[in-house]
């Protein structure tokens, strides 16, 4: 909670500073307009603006060599601007001999200035629209720019005409309104290009498109005053031109002044199809009004109102083609995925974050012998092994606070035993992460895994033959027996034994015979024992025991336990058609305090070897340090 907290700090304090200095920008511009005559504050406004664009290209980091290409345009276009300017002004205060001539050839060059302006800002916006998306896409926002443009046009032609009827110059209007086109096609480019960012990167177009509506405002006020207007002292015009060149020196530099449009959005919402009847609202608006003021409705107004209809009708056109193809493309792969669902082996399964079940996969057939239908709406847990219910519970409750907390975390992984529908459990690996809809399970059935790591385990400290303990886990066994020990207790015993006379019957009979014996040895020796004493089989015909007392009980001696064993070994053994007598030598050895494990086994082993040399069917005793000798029942 603390990470999301400082992210929204942060958020924050970017998104204060990046209004802070939109809000610079916006000051400066007044500033100038109002301080500095306004021809010299017009130029300065359009060289810093095109210096900040060709800063921000040749130190952009990580930017492709298209978005370069794009900021060098877009700062062309500012220039190209500033010098339509700077020629518009120098025309209108030349007043010499042959100023007519002069005039016609600056107002000239100021055309190719302001087509220069017009072509450099729409090249560079066409590139951003067409930098990423599908041919459709591409065309669709070219469409919502033109809509976007097309409506101000014809705003801006009837306010021409107007001025018209109110007999102005209307070829000084017509001039001015070369420079409101230039500004309503890439303003309403720009507006297109906005919603094709992603959240995050929006801001740099945001404020550009201020600055195209406050060069837009600028050119229009020119337009309806020519002469410089003020209000409390400002000059509206140049206020709202210098202003908007200042924007552009700083979006630029802002989020997203070198992204690249994405597309990752390809379903227009609800309000995208709706805001495109907006521009054709507009001309209405605009058309009804010069109607019903008594103006004739002409050529250029007809070709732009329609104009905009039919980008309306290829639009909404390009919009079904696309929803289409991207109805076909989920078609083909939601195909694809149910192919892998219904075809897995894992069972995956689909969870509200309160319990129920939502979906089960195919897989839960064969693996848990459940029908999936007959699962859905079920509820967690689900025959679950009582020993395992903390487990799952756990994780679901951690995802449920992750959901809940709008945080996302890495995927856990569970382990737990289902019960199937033929009544045995089944051991489960499940991956549990997010899912829009809750919580999402993938769990494969590893129970014959479980079952050969068990085997393999058994196989690693048992012994193949006779299923007894070998001699690593009799070893392990004699240190926990040792370990465990407390004052008062009888300690420990551990005998060893060898099977006398069994390699005469392994030469004589055959392997199948000796292994016959061992088994039946095996046997013998541990109906001998108690069922908490170990029996072990350290080796071909070694075996041993360890024999565990507890305190306050009154059995029979070691000696006696020794020999029981011997009596039961040296009965005949019934192997085939013939009976095998054998005998075994035993040697005995107690536990005595600070011994250990090797130790105790080692003097248990002298012991036997004691014995085999005293002749067969012996017992002896390690006498190294005083006998204690252990009861045993």
């Amino acid at each position: 909670m603390a990470r999301i907290g400082r992210l929204h700090v942060t958020k924050a304090g970017k998104a204060v500073s990046e209004g802070a200095a939109a809000a610079v920008a916006v000051a400066a511009g007044v500033v100038v307009a109002v301080v500095v005559p306004t021809g010299i504050a017009l130029l300065t406004a359009h060289g810093a603006a095109a210096v900040s664009l060709l800063a921000r290209a040749r130190t952009a980091t990580g930017a492709t060599g298209r978005v370069r290409l794009r900021l060098r345009l877009s700062a062309i276009s500012v220039a190209a601007g500033g010098f339509h300017h700077a020629l518009e002004e120098q025309a209108g205060t030349w007043q010499p001999l042959g100023a007519g001539a002069f005039q016609s050839v600056v107002r000239v060059l100021a055309c190719i200035g302001i087509a220069a302006c017009l072509g450099a800002a729409v090249a560079a916006l066409v590139m951003a629209a067409a930098e990423n998306g599908t041919t459709l896409i591409r065309l669709r926002r070219l469409l919502d720019g033109w809509l976007i443009a097309g409506s101000l046009f014809t705003v801006g032609w009837v306010l021409l005409l107007h001025r018209a009827d109110q007999g102005g110059d209307v070829s000084v209007s017509l001039f001015g309104l070369a420079r409101v086109v230039a500004d309503i096609l890439v303003f309403g480019l720009l507006v297109a290009l906005r919603f094709c960012l992603r959240q995050a990167e929006r801001t740099a177009t945001t404020v550009a498109v201020l600055a195209l509506a406050a060069l837009t405002s600028g050119d229009v006020l020119r337009i309806l005053q020519p002469e410089p207007g003020t209000w409390h002292g400002v000059p509206l015009a140049a206020a709202c031109s210098v202003t908007g060149l200042f924007l552009v020196a700083v979006a630029a530099w802002l989020p997203g002044g070198v992204s690249v449009a994405g597309f990752d959005r390809r379903m227009m919402p609800v309000i995208g199809v709706v805001a495109a009847f907006v521009p054709v609202g507009v001309c209405a608006l605009a058309i009804t009004a010069h109607t019903v003021a008594g103006g004739p409705i002409d050529t250029v107004m007809s070709g732009l109102s329609g104009s905009v209809l039919l980008a309306l009708g290829v639009r909404q056109g390009v919009i079904h083609s696309d929803h289409l193809r991207i109805m076909h493309e989920s078609a083909v792969r939601e195909a694809h995925y149910r192919t892998l669902v219904d075809r897995t082996s894992d069972v995956i399964t689909i969870v509200s974050l309160d319990g129920h079940l939502l979906y089960v996969s195919p897989a839960a057939l064969s693996v848990f012998g459940y029908r999936p239908e007959d699962l859905v709406g079920v509820r967690l847990p689900l025959y679950c092994h009582p020993d395992d219910l903390e487990t799952l519970t756990q994780a679901v409750q951690a995802l449920r606070q992750e959901a809940e907390s709008d945080t996302r975390g890495p995927a856990l992984r569970l382990s737990c035993r289902v019960l199937g529908a033929d009544g045995t459990w089944r051991h489960v690996e499940s991956t549990i992460s997010h899912h829009p809809d809750g919580m999402i399970f993938i769990s494969r059935d590893v129970s014959e895994r479980i079952a050969q790591q068990v085997q393999l385990e058994h196989l690693a400290f048992h012994d193949a033959l006779t299923g007894l303990p070998n001699r690593a886990l009799f070893a392990d066994k004699v240190g926990h027996a040792l370990r465990k020990q407390t004052p008062g207790a009888a300690p420990p015993v551990v005998l060893f034994l060898d099977l006398d006379g069994f390699k005469a019957v392994n030469d004589s009979a055959g392997h199948a015979a000796g292994d016959a014996l061992l088994q039946h040895a095996a046997r013998r020796l541990q109906a001998s024992v108690r069922a908490g004493d170990t029996v072990a089989r350290l080796g071909g015909d070694e075996f041993a025991a360890l024999l565990e007392c507890e305190a306050g009980a009154h059995p029979a001696s070691a000696r006696d336990v020794a020999q029981r064993i011997l009596s039961a070994l040296t009965r005949p053994y019934p192997i085939g058609t013939m009976d095998v007598e054998v005998s075994a030598s035993i040697g005995i050895a107690v536990a005595v305090p600070s011994i250990t494990p090797d130790q105790l086994m080692h003097q248990a082993d002298l012991a036997m070897y004691a014995a085999k040399a005293a002749g067969k069917g012996r017992i002896r005793m390690h006498h190294a340090h005083p006998p204690h000798a252990c009861s045993v029942t």
